[in-house]
């Protein structure tokens, strides 16, 4: 009896759990444009501290035991047939081909800065990548992190942590850090970053340059359209959250207007069977809380579901975001509740219970050791 075939159309932390989950049901082929895990998580730690965050954030794929079952293909996603059912890719060695599937699942993510790329990449050229960025403001006196989300925030602190005697200045346009977050959690955060020494500024709105796509660390004067004099830092952190989808491979009918993938509350495309989509690509909601709230999981269920006959479930997307800012710091990893309330896990727990048990071994199903 053939099995049924689920291509999972990106491998980053969204679309590699989904395979994970379905690779005891179905044949799972998954398609990615990195030869490993390169996570979007924790850029503050990934700028100041490359190899604490490799630890964790950037694994080969041949160590998750689960994905043993996984045929892997390193690769470009260049188009969909939704008529036949196949997927068009161009592989590492530039040669062309498709690639079947009865379910399709969309997880390719968006672009967000130089961090976030859907480039085609081999291994040295991603650690070429995070030496660059690291170096680039390793060697800088003072730098400018424009942003007031999680990305930039947690940049902010990461780097004045790293580099104590640094200038580090964070700017952003609204009235306070962190708006999708309840707004405890910004008094909680500010507190932390003037400990740190980072300067904060809000009110400021950056004027991005024609053309300028954020997608790397710059040294010309900052402008502001809200009326402040021009700033100055010998490195500039742009992570002012202006993601783009990474849908060009997709038909336009199954995006929405902004080009993110349209779907249902049971993360079905309408329209289209057997065709779901997961993370922050898919328009679950205005914050695409999927990516960040183990929905990987209800859509791996859907899918079993789908294939069997039975209803689906809908996902309940959180109002406001969740979770850790800073990443993981010293004195250990500091969780915010939706409420905005915050717990903390001990620094002692972090090698020894939260990565090994919890998160290797509880929710990715066992990663063998480097």
């Amino acid at each position: 009896m053939t099995r049924t075939r689920v291509v999972v159309a990106g491998l980053g932390d969204s679309g590699l759990l989904t395979a994970i989950h379905l690779s005891r049901h179905a044949d799972v082929v998954g398609i990615s444009s990195k030869p490993e895990l390169v996570s979007g998580q924790e850029l503050g730690m990934r700028l100041a501290r490359p190899d604490d965050w490799a630890r964790d954030y950037r694994i080969g794929f041949d160590r998750y035991r689960r994905l043993d079952r996984v045929r892997r293909v390193h690769a470009t996603l260049t188009g969909l047939d939704v008529a036949s059912r196949t997927v068009h890719l161009t592989t590492a060695d530039g040669s062309e081909r498709e690639e079947p599937y009865d379910v399709l699942v969309i997880s390719t993510g968006v672009t967000n800065g130089f961090w976030r790329r859907p480039d085609l990449q081999s291994a040295d050229e991603v650690d070429a990548d995070l030496r660059a960025a690291h170096e680039r403001l390793a060697t800088s006196s003072s730098v400018i992190v424009l942003g007031g989300g999680a990305a930039a925030v947690s940049s902010a602190a990461n780097i004045a942590l790293a580099w104590p005697d640094k200038e580090v200045a964070l700017h952003f346009p609204g009235e306070r850090g962190l708006p999708q977050h309840h707004h405890r959690v910004w008094r909680t955060v500010a507190t932390r970053l003037t400990a740190l020494g980072v300067s904060i500024h809000p009110g400021h709105r950056a004027v991005v340059p024609d053309g300028f796509a954020c997608a790397a660390i710059t040294e010309e004067p900052v402008t502001w359209s809200t009326g402040q004099p021009t700033s100055s830092a010998d490195a500039v952190l742009w992570a002012i959250g202006r993601v783009s989808p990474n849908t060009s491979w997709l038909p336009t009918e199954l995006l929405d207007e902004h080009g993110f993938v349209r779907v249902d509350a049971d993360l079905r495309v309408p329209g289209h069977p057997g065709v779901f989509a997961v993370g922050d690509v898919a328009a679950t909601d205005p914050l695409r809380s999927s990516a960040r709230n183990r929905a990987d999981k209800l859509l791996a269920a859907n899918i079993r579901a789908h294939l069997a006959g039975r209803p689906l479930k809908g996902y309940r997307p959180p109002r406001r975001r969740w979770g850790s800012v800073l990443g993981f710091q010293p004195d250990g990893l500091q969780v915010f509740a939706p409420s905005g309330r915050a717990f903390r896990f001990p620094a002692w727990t972090i090698r020894s219970v939260l990565q090994p048990l919890i998160v290797r071994r509880g929710i990715y199903g066992g990663v063998r050791r480097d």
